[in-house]
């Protein structure tokens, strides 16, 4: 075989039409040996005597597309100083495009024997991990277009792959849990006839189903367990996993695209899946244990501020350098549109305080090609000080876990909330305004994949989590949530229909706030999860949506029909009107220029008068009018015109009692209402009935009502 000096740039196994150049950065190995393997069990192993910076590398010439591999590193394997090199693991490559296989747990993949941890393990793991590829990185992408959705015109829907398309009867039996299912014409309907302009994938990076999981029989569902920074994860391809992967989660990005559709990926760049001193060896702990993750002041011990075992070392350059690829790499080669950061507080930690001016986010500040897409911070960890909310960089979106808990209380009548709700439905400006950001930097959501559903969310007050076998102590257990009336399944009709009311509530709140909305899948067609909160583990029914199908039963179908439609509705009464979908806080005041003198917002009690600070801090106070005035919307349109759009009246009454609520005097005679919750439709826009200004309306207990004035 020959063997050509290489370069040490770009890092990985890049294939050029000719041969393959190998690169991969270890400060500490003495000697680090490529692993070319083959069908039958055996390897060819080529010593990498090109280093440079650290990065060891060659060229082979004729190593084409499809060849696995991986590395030993010969080294030092001294825990109490941090190192752990041990030449007879063979390790992924932290920039292989593709992984193939799985690891089949056993001692063989871990540094240390099970009886004794402080003995080195010299078993070789060849024969049970997983193995690099090499990747062709050729693709005809075509007239592949970035929809480039402005903020103010997206609305998010969080879906896992497999969660998905797995139970879709429309999707053919190869192609569900796959990336191509996402591509298939059922699933992309759907989403555009829900009116969704970004999908927000959850973990598709190479993950590891973790060894006291799979001893328990069950898997890593949701997929926060990263062994690969670039490589899309193998068990989501339809049709191999030597290459492939890529090409079908290429072509489902080109799909979603022709679609209008964004694909944002959730990402995990605060820890990977080699967990603490007693988790397995399976790349970055062997290449330079050190150099990649946060050590104790032990370093036999990890730091981890991610409840997951380790945490990556934010000051190190070699991690910002990785995380920065990687991240270019899948906009630039995968045309992936935006990125959501979990446990994002974690990057911030240079050291052990969260900092905001962190090395990491100066480097996607200046970065021409990561600082030009959607960033999205789910802005905490489980370490000192890692609730962030509000507090990330300019440029950074965030999930907005105020707005969530704030609304979840308000619709379970929790006293004392109506003040900062009307922080949240007007996009939070405590909490944005004040460096510069607009209500656009708050990701709204009531839901999300971490957590109940927004069926259970009404129909659960515990979280049911034995199936997880941690004997339910495992996930949240302050959910806001509330049962209305009963725990869990139940036949009273009037429990059902309060709970259909509350699911509207939430879903019609989350399109009339400001800033973006987010929709967990799969809650607009009332998926349920049987009270799990905490469904990490349950790769199976209990967590696929069930997709409508014949088999419903009337009713059933009926209640699931509405909500899809009131859903669609609400999501299109958004898209139809700016004023909800402001790109500048509201001012509270009538605005300079326009031709109205009305303020842009305003506030009411039920009576129709002004609220009053006394109003806004009655323990009691549950329910409030909304007056928002689409002839007063500041910013210019794109081309520099005057907004206008019709008014609205929002009448929120979140108390356990009907409630006469006034039509407000001076801020228009005629209305239409155009929502009314307590309706099992939910009245579709434009056809409630006309009222007219000083009219008394009774909205029923936990119901919203929208009124509507054309311009």
């Amino acid at each position: 075989m020959q063997v050509w000096p290489g370069e040490a740039y770009p890092l990985g196994a890049t294939y050029d039409g000719a041969g393959t150049n190998f690169a991969v950065f270890t400060e500490a190995a003495d000697r680090v040996e490529l692993c070319l393997l083959h069908d039958d069990g055996s390897e060819t192993a080529v010593e990498l005597r090109e280093s440079d910076a650290f990065v060891r590398h060659a060229y082979l010439p004729g190593v084409m597309p499809g060849q696995r591999y991986g590395f030993r590193v010969h080294g030092p394997y001294a825990p109490e100083r941090g190192l752990r090199c041990n030449s007879a693991k063979l390790l992924l490559d932290p920039y292989a495009r593709a992984i193939s296989g799985s690891i089949q747990w056993g001692e063989e993949v871990y540094g240390y024997h099970f009886d004794d941890p402080e003995r080195r393990n010299d078993l070789d793991s060849a024969p049970h991990t997983m193995t690099s590829v090499v990747v062709n990185p050729y693709f005809d992408w075509g007239d592949d277009r970035r929809p480039r959705t402005e903020y103010h015109h997206t609305v998010i829907y969080e879906a896992h792959v497999k969660g998905l398309t797995m139970r879709h009867p429309g999707l053919p039996e190869e192609l569900r849990g796959t990336y191509a299912g996402l591509a298939h014409p059922a699933i992309i309907e759907h989403l555009t006839e829900l009116g969704v302009t970004a999908l927000e994938l959850m973990p598709v990076h190479q993950f590891v189903n973790d060894h006291r999981l799979v001893d328990m029989g069950l898997n890593n569902y949701w997929g926060y367990n990263t062994i690969g920074f670039f490589a899309p994860h193998n068990a989501y391809a339809s049709w191999g996993d030597r290459g492939q992967q890529v090409l079908e989660f290429k072509s489902a990005v080109k799909a979603l695209h022709e679609a209008g559709i964004e694909v944002i990926l959730d990402v995990v760049y605060n820890h990977t899946a080699e967990g603490n001193h007693l988790g397995p060896t399976l790349s970055l702990k062997g290449l330079d244990n050190p150099s990649y993750y946060r050590l104790a002041e032990d370093p036999r011990y990890y730091m981890d501020t991610t409840g997951t075992g380790n945490s990556l070392l934010m000051r190190s350059p070699h991690v910002l350098q990785m995380i920065m690829d990687s991240l270019r790499y899948w906009v630039t080669e995968m045309h992936v549109d935006g990125f959501r950061f979990d446990l994002a507080a974690t990057l911030a930690r240079q050291f052990h305080e969260v900092d905001r001016l962190s090395s990491f986010f100066d480097l996607v500040q200046q970065d021409p090609v990561v600082s030009q897409v959607k960033l999205i911070a789910e802005p905490w960890d489980v370490g000192e000080g890692g609730y962030q909310v509000g507090n990330f960089p300019p440029l950074w979106t965030e999930w907005n876990g105020k707005y969530r808990d704030t609304v979840r209380d308000l619709w379970r009548g929790e006293p004392r909330t109506l003040a900062e709700f009307a922080s949240r439905l007007t996009g939070s400006s405590d909490l944005y305004q004040d460096d510069g950001r607009r209500p656009l930097a708050s990701i709204n959501f009531v839901t999300c994949h971490d957590g109940f559903t927004l069926h259970d969310l009404v129909s659960y007050n515990e979280k049911h989590n034995e199936a997880n076998g941690e004997d339910n102590r495992d996930g949240e257990s302050h959910n806001r949530s509330w049962n209305c009336g009963a725990e869990g399944d139940t036949d009273d009709p009037d429990v059902l229909t309060l709970r259909a009311r509350q699911i509207r509530n939430f879903i019609a709140t989350l399109m009339l706030s400001q800033g973006v909305p987010m929709i967990s899948h799969g809650d607009e067609l009332a998926r349920t999860q049987r009270g799990n909160n905490n469904a990490y583990c349950q790769d199976s029914e209990l967590a696929w949506l069930d997709w409508p199908d014949e088999e419903d039963g009337a009713e059933e179908g009926d209640l699931r029909r509405q909500l899809l439609e009131f859903t669609r509705a609400m999501v299109w009464l958004r898209k139809d009107h700016p004023v909800f979908r402001r790109r500048r806080f509201f001012h509270g005041r009538p605005v300079e220029g326009t031709h109205d003198d009305l303020s842009d917002i305003a506030w009411f009690t039920p009576e129709g008068a002004e609220m009053t600070q006394r109003d806004w801090e009655s323990a009691r106070a549950s329910a409030l009018t909304v007056f928002l005035n689409g002839n007063a919307i500041s910013e210019p349109g794109q081309r520099g015109e005057r907004i206008t759009d019709d008014s609205f009246l929002l009448m929120f009454n979140a108390s356990p009692k009907p409630l006469d609520f006034v039509v407000p005097v001076d801020h228009g005679a005629q209305w239409q209402v155009v929502v009314d919750t307590a309706r099992e439709d939910g009245v579709p826009p434009g056809t409630g009935p006309k009222v007219s200004a000083g009219t008394r309306l009774t909205l029923a207990d936990r119901s919203l009502t929208v009124l509507q004035r054309p311009a």
